[in-house]
């Protein structure tokens, strides 16, 4: 029997999470928030180990896991700031980011061609200071730790990291676009 088909049915589990993660947070439910996140994140470890371990990785789990990902954290953002537990820069900020990264994407793929690319050290980093101010924000609420000035420094790191990770991207991609329209030019020339 194949199971090759289990991580890309853990990351439909995950974007399946959102809308009760979302519903949870709106209601103030954060322990349940937190444990839906805990699941989520199971979840995104256990479909990354299946597909390297045993090379399960398809063409659609590579577009899910981001997806299911970025989906998450941006519900998260937009109903922290819905419940005043975030302020709405910081999720404009994430927002904007995110818009930026596809738009270019699509503008690659358009007018370069197929996009190959992995996340950025950056954007691993901003990733991971995304959540932890999500579940800082979430357990502040829920259990009133961390302190307001964690959450704070929480919030300063991932502005960074944020329009770090963003033009980091808008940098790398502009490179990589110049030279593929050069070889393309060279090969048309």
């Amino acid at each position: 029997m194949n199971l090759g088909f289990l991580p890309n049915l853990l990351c439909v589990l995950r974007i399946l999470l959102v809308y009760p993660a979302a519903h949870a947070l709106l209601q103030g439910r954060y322990t349940l928030v937190l444990a839906l996140c805990l699941v989520a994140a199971f979840t995104d470890g256990l479909d990354g180990y299946l597909a390297k371990r045993f090379d399960w990785s398809t063409e659609l789990g590579k577009h899910l896991d981001p997806l299911a990902d970025k989906l998450l954290l941006v519900s998260l953002f937009v109903c922290m700031s819905v419940a005043g537990l975030a302020p709405w820069w910081l999720t404009a900020l994430v927002l904007l980011r995110d818009v930026v990264i596809v738009a270019g994407a699509i503008a690659y793929r358009v007018l370069i061609g197929p996009l190959h690319g992995r996340p950025t050290v950056p954007s691993k980093l901003n990733t991971l200071c995304q959540i932890s101010f999500c579940l800082a924000v979430v357990s502040r609420a829920a259990y009133g730790w961390p302190t307001e000035q964690i959450i704070i420094a929480a919030g300063a790191l991932v502005t960074v990291t944020t329009a770090v990770s963003g033009i980091d991207y808008v940098l790398v991609y502009s490179r990589r676009a110049r030279a593929a329209a050069r070889a393309q030019a060279a090969t048309a020339g």
